[in-house]
């Protein structure tokens, strides 16, 4: 891809970024389809949204941003640099809000590259991370299970 881009210049990266947020949608949609399933409410925040109490907002909040209990950040990454973006997000929004549980659900090679990143992320998220062949464990392994119906 790296060399597309090379060759073609700046039309193929244009093309790359309008279709990346339909693919890192897919991250996001298969959260969304888990959370329903299982009945738990939660408040998907919007691109670049602000809320109040939060420096950065997450992708979701359960069960709403009046009373956050769980933050779950979503990312699909086929670089480094995005992965690391992210956990660097991740970090940040478990240092500020140590009382939430902070959940990530990651996708993409991007996570696979740098281990020391990893290591924090985990640390991040006190080892709550998902991937996509997991996700479907998200409810019953997080205090998510705590918002599931009777």
């Amino acid at each position: 891809m790296l060399l597309y881009e090379r060759f073609l210049g700046r039309p193929f990266a244009s093309h790359r970024d309008s279709v990346s947020e339909l693919v890192g949608d897919l991250v996001e949609n298969a959260i969304e389809a888990v959370l329903a399933r299982a009945g738990i409410s939660f408040r998907k925040t919007g691109r670049a949204e602000r809320l109040p109490n939060f420096a950065l907002a997450p992708d979701f909040i359960v069960p709403d941003e009046y009373n956050p209990q769980v933050v779950i950040e979503a990312k699909l990454a086929e670089d480094d640099g995005s992965a690391r973006d992210k956990i660097t997000r991740i970090e940040r929004l478990a240092a500020d809000q140590p009382k939430l549980e902070v959940v990530a659900c990651i996708a993409g090679r991007g996570f696979k590259i740098r281990r020391e990143d990893m290591r924090k992320l985990l640390l991040a998220t006190r080892g709550k991370v998902f991937t996509l062949q997991n996700l479907n464990q998200i409810a019953e392994n997080t205090h998510l299970s705590k918002f599931r119906p009777n």
